[in-house]
């Protein structure tokens, strides 16, 4: 099947669209619209679609896509190759040509403390992250704090207003105002990614 976005798309500008002044929150359903695709669908909280994630192979790819609603690509994600603990780069818009704009590294699994991920920006190999990816209590549930220690995002499975939780294929994003959304629905990306979800 071929790829349904365009190749060449301008990086985003410094006014992003996916940085707002409020608190946003998202609802996350691990399917994709694309038939017999793997990925996962975004809504904003007027249920209007706003991402989408798409491998356009099969469960577990080394390398995904992260969409706007109208399939152009934002992120180009793809796991480097022949590593112990897991590294994916990202890169902006479509393709995986020069410096990634940002690199998950999974921590080792007998490591101490529930950071599951540390993220560095602009590929630089400082020793401190830019943001950590931390494990919650719940299944599939984890926080993405910042180098203060400020959550500035957090997921979770998604409850309906009496309390009753929905299947464990949807989920609740929150993230804090003036934080690129876009960038965090990549982090998110990648943990499902880890936990073989997509």
């Amino acid at each position: 099947m071929g790829k349904i976005h365009p190749e060449n798309i301008s990086s985003p500008s410094c006014s992003s669209p996916y940085v707002t002044s409020n608190r946003e929150t998202f609802t996350i359903w691990m399917k994709s619209l694309v038939f017999h695709g793997n990925g996962c669908t975004v809504f904003n909280s007027k249920g209007e679609l706003c991402f989408r994630v798409d491998n356009y192979q099969e469960r577990c790819s080394n390398e995904v896509f992260l969409m706007d609603l109208n399939g152009q690509v934002l992120f180009s994600i793809k796991k480097e190759k022949l590593r112990v603990f897991g590294r994916w780069n990202g890169y902006l818009c479509g393709g995986f040509k020069g410096r990634p704009w940002f690199q998950v590294r999974k921590n080792c699994t007998f490591s101490r403390g529930n950071v599951i991920c540390n993220v560095n920006l602009g590929y630089e190999k400082s020793i401190e992250s830019c943001y950590k990816i931390q494990k919650l209590d719940k299944k599939s549930s984890f926080k993405v704090t910042n180098t203060t220690g400020e959550i500035v995002a957090e997921l979770k499975q998604k409850q309906s207003s009496r309390g009753f939780a929905y299947g464990d294929d949807v989920l609740t994003l929150e993230v804090e105002p003036q934080v690129d959304q876009s960038l965090i629905m990549a982090l998110v990306t990648v943990c499902g990614l880890i936990s073989r979800k997509l």
